[in-house]
């Protein structure tokens, strides 16, 4: 798989704005990012941001994967973890939520995969997505979940409300109302769950 050039200033921004408020995280990257430990932290944290390749797989939905240093974590794994802790997961990753146009009516795909598999609240993307404004929509939509200075937690309840204002912030921010980017930028983001 091709590197993802931003996915670390991305971590780097998320780690910013969760210190802030003293928020524990670890990230995994390179070759720390392998499957057992994913699905280890995913048990033992109740948050997961994955900004890395993902891919859907229409025959067999539960093959679909995170792609990680050492291989493909399928979807059915997930599904089987115990994740009693589990409340957002957020998918920076190409086409977490793509549907399949044979199933419309039964969608199943990364991002509901992670709602079936215990998290309450996921962020997911429609299609590809442009690696460049990853950090700052995942910097945006940080700040604003967090923006209750009382609540030292993620609360996914909040994810909706957060990616709506991120998607706004970050079409300001970056000038792109108008330019050729400025659907492939923030439209794929989608929100499923609570």
């Amino acid at each position: 798989m091709a590197e993802i050039p931003f996915a670390r200033n991305e971590a780097e921004k998320i780690k910013k704005e969760l210190g802030v408020q003293e928020i524990p995280l670890y990230i995994l990257d390179n070759e720390n990012a392998t499957v057992n430990q994913v699905l280890d932290y995913m048990e033992k944290f109740s948050c997961i941001h994955l900004a890395c390749h993902a891919s859907q797989d229409e025959e067999t939905p539960l093959k679909s994967s995170i792609h990680l240093y050492d291989g493909p974590l399928e979807l059915s794994k997930i599904i089987k973890k115990n994740l009693h802790n589990a409340d957002f997961a957020f998918l920076s990753a190409c086409q977490t939520s793509k549907g399949d146009a044979k199933l419309p009516e039964e969608v199943v795909h990364l991002a509901s995969g992670m709602l079936a598999a215990g998290y309450q609240s996921v962020v997911g993307t429609m299609w590809s997505v442009l690696d460049k404004y990853g950090p700052d929509l995942a910097e945006f939509f940080y700040k604003n979940l967090l923006q209750d200075k009382k609540k030292a937690k993620i609360d996914g309840s909040q994810a909706a409300r957060a990616l709506h204002a991120a998607t706004q912030q970050l079409q300001v921010q970056e000038k792109i109302f108008d330019s050729s980017n400025s659907f492939l930028a923030w439209v794929p983001y989608i929100h499923i769950g609570i």
